[in-house]
């Protein structure tokens, strides 16, 4: 099918390449606006009790929990004429508009109440509302509002300044970031990309093949994500890690089909016969890999939060779109190219320069990665010892794990909502939006005075405001300040000083969960919304894993004929992503080079993102994983199949593969790497895992480890029942088939070791 596919594009060049510039362009014009129908959340299921008390309280209670708050800052005090003109602007702009219920503020609210919207040093007061609409339109009002407080004259007065805030804010602010974050990250990894395509190929030319596969793959990426956001709902974040998955991806597959052509350009084959081996050989790879790195993100479906969905829809489709480019465009670009693809080698003035000859082909036995495996394969043993238990270390910060919601936190200190989260927390404990819990009785319309005593006496509860009163330690102490129960039910307020993500406050919801209501009792707040998303990600993980494990063994039994491999591969790769996890605890839980990198340590990790990059990081570990053993294997069945022969199989393999893995992992290192530059927290800290892991999986565990346990389990590696065996031959995929190439013209050796001049 691949040489059908090559003799097609490859015999129609300018056709397929105007072709393919006809479908950018669509795709970047299409796809320019996607950023607008992206959404900020999805990290909680749609059908969760937190989800469903804030949908009650939205509809029944005009946003009790209110998702706008605007913090009104004043030098001279929040009494002062300048701070109560401001404050009436703003509360004029906000009555105006009919997605605004729920309206209060400092200067409107009862003497009882207004105590608690003003700060202690009486220099910034509160104004809250909630937006109607849903996440999406709330969103897209928040930053309505935001523009127009810019704007609004009254709103600004010397001495004054007006911020918002909530987790409208929140989601608006964060949708707006990651698009300028998208920006700076291509800014910064295509230049460097280049760059080291360059110090790998020499030519000018052949470098920017794969960039420019790669920027056809980001606007092809663009348009998918704009299709899924008609369909479903996306995440906002999946812009980002779309993106530089689909640029990663078609630059590593771009620069295995261009090495394995230029290795044919240089024995000899004319630039038509050399595209069409090289897709029929290196394209087979690409395929693969692509198939294993779709697997392991389509996994992420399983799960009802469409912040994981997404990338499973979205990143499917990206890796398919990245896998097609690099098999089909390119060697129409190769094809017209011809001999020019080693035009323009830098190499050679930079030689003249430093009057150095062209260093000579070496023989494979006298290259570094073969004389590198050997010295390991021969201390096997203390090789595999010290590898394993380096990466146990790594991975052991990751037992003291803590998970916890996503808030304004993940943005930069300088965004509004962030500012206005940090003066929440410090100087209003008592209406921080996500503290404390709240609690419907859905429906119910009778005195709950009783309920709220007993959930007064619950540890760490400072106070209950109910319709019946406020209640300290089971006595009720004062009226209630505002009206909190109407015919459809009521709800209450359990205040707490508690971190919602800290033990003490997932104990403290269990205690009050435990209280006996008088009627069917909903509850929210950030406890909640924590718990919910937890149990619903811990009810569906062992399904993905299980998903994910078996889909990795059967594709890589069907490419190596052994059940061992396949088994090694899941162990290793364990072992590896433990590693990234327990690094990224000590990173971004514990806060350790938070200066360095520019984050805010909140000692919670999001849950949602061990799971997308185990998924992610998972896929992409076999990318390199199918890349050595389908050289491994080829030598190994050209052997006599012999202890001795696997161990010069495993090193010919390696030898073979090691510059390309390495030159590979790099860019894919520098593409995801770039991301660090994110300004959202838990972006950064998927660009450095994954960097860390790309970079650890292509040295320490393809050039030591692997090498050192094939030659531990020495011709074992290869086994596998009979009955699997036949299957194998007649189900198993192989590098190159009888009718894929004329006859006596297929190689199995590799020259990518060599200059390929």
């Amino acid at each position: 099918m691949l040489t059908r596919i090559a003799r097609l594009t490859t015999g129609y060049p300018r056709t397929t390449l105007l072709v393919a510039l006809a479908l950018a362009l669509v795709c970047g014009i299409f796809g320019a606006s996607v950023a607008g129908g992206l959404k900020g959340g999805g990290f909680v299921p749609s059908d969760a009790e937190s989800a469903r008390t804030a949908q009650l309280l939205a509809d029944n209670f005009d946003g009790a929990d209110p998702n706008l708050v605007l913090l009104v800052t004043a030098d001279q005090g929040v009494d002062s004429p300048a701070a109560a003109q401001a404050a009436h602007a703003v509360l004029d702009l906000l009555q105006a508009r009919p997605d605004v219920v729920g309206l209060r503020s400092y200067w409107t609210s009862p003497p009882a109440v207004r105590s608690t919207l003003r700060s202690a040093d009486g220099k910034r007061g509160l104004v809250l509302a909630y937006l109607t609409g849903g996440e999406d339109l709330s969103r897209r009002a928040a930053g309505q509002i935001d523009g127009d407080l810019a704007a609004l004259p009254g709103a600004h007065a010397a001495g004054v300044s007006v911020r918002s805030g909530g987790s409208t804010t929140i989601f608006y602010e964060a949708n707006t970031q990651v698009t300028k974050d998208l920006a700076v990250a291509e800014a910064i990894a295509v230049p460097l990309t280049l760059l080291v395509l360059v110090l790998v190929f020499g030519s000018l030319i052949a470098a920017l093949l794969p960039v420019a596969i790669g920027l056809f793959a980001i606007l092809v990426t663009l348009a998918i994500l704009r299709v899924c956001t008609l369909i479903s709902d996306v995440s906002v974040f999946a812009l980002n890690m779309t993106t530089a998955m689909g640029l990663a991806l078609a630059i590593d597959y771009s620069l295995f089909v261009v090495s394995r052509h230029r290795e044919e350009l240089a024995a000899g084959h004319a630039p038509r016969d050399a595209a069409i081996r090289a897709t029929a050989t290196a394209g087979r790879t690409v395929l693969f890999s692509a198939l294993t790195v779709a697997l392991g993100l389509a996994v992420l479906a399983v799960f009802n939060l469409y912040f994981l969905q997404s990338f499973a829809y979205a990143g499917v489709a990206v890796v398919a779109a990245a896998a097609a480019a690099s098999i089909m465009i390119l060697p129409a670009a190769l094809v017209l190219l011809g001999d020019r693809v080693n035009a323009w080698d830098l190499r050679v003035p930079v030689r003249r320069l430093f009057r150095r000859a062209a260093p000579a082909p070496r023989p494979l036995q006298q290259t570094f990665w073969y004389r590198t495996v050997v010295r390991v394969m021969r201390h096997a043993v203390p090789v595999a010892v010290v590898l394993v238990a380096l990466l146990l270390t790594l991975g052991a910060p990751f037992l003291g794990v803590k998970f916890g919601y996503p808030d304004d936190r993940v943005l930069p200190a300088e965004a509004s909502s962030r500012v206005v989260g940090d003066v929440l927390r410090h100087e209003f404990p008592s209406v921080n939006t996500g503290g404390g819990v709240t609690v419907v009785l859905d429906g119910y319309t009778g005195d709950a005075s009783g309920y709220a005593a007993a959930l007064s006496g619950v540890r760490d509860v400072s106070a209950v405001l109910s319709d019946t009163g406020v209640y300290i330690r089971g006595h009720r102490i004062a009226d209630s300040t505002t009206r909190m129960g109407n015919r459809t039910g009521q709800y209450l307020v359990a205040a707490t000083d508690l971190d919602p993500y800290a033990p003490a406050a997932k104990q403290q919801l269990r205690d009050l969960r435990a209280v006996p209501a008088p009627a069917p009792a909903l509850f929210g707040g950030g406890a909640a919304i924590n718990a919910d998303s937890l149990h619903s990600l811990g009810a569906r993980l062992p399904l993905a894993l299980a998903l994910i494990v078996l889909a990795t063994v059967i594709v890589l039994f069907l490419f190596t004929g052994s059940v061992v491999l396949p088994l090694k591969a899941v162990v290793l790769n364990t072992l590896s992503l433990s590693a990234m996890f327990g690094t990224m605890v000590w990173i971004f839980q514990e806060g350790h080079l938070s200066g360095l990198i520019g984050f805010t340590s909140t000692g919670t990790i999001v849950p949602t993102m061990p799971i997308l990059m185990f998924c992610v990081a998972f896929g992409m570990s076999m990318d390199y994983e199918v890349f050595l053993l389908s050289r491994i294997r080829e030598a190994w069945l050209a052997s006599e199949r012999t202890p001795a022969d696997n161990v010069e199989s495993v090193a010919i393999g390696v030898a073979r593969t090691g510059r390309i893995v390495t030159a590979a992992a790099a860019l894919m290192a520098i593409v995801l790497g770039a991301m660090v530059s994110s300004k959202v927290s838990f972006m950064q800290m998927f660009g450095v895992g994954l960097t860390l892991t790309v970079l650890a999986d292509a040295t320490l565990i393809r050039g030591l480890l692997v090498p050192a346990l094939m030659r531990l389990l020495g011709t074992a590696n290869w086994w596998a029942p009979r009955p699997l065996a036949r299957l194998h031959e007649r189900l198993g995929l192989h590098e190159v088939e009888p009718e894929d190439l004329e006859p006596g013209t297929a190689t199995t050796d590799s020259k990518l070791l060599r200059d390929p001049r």
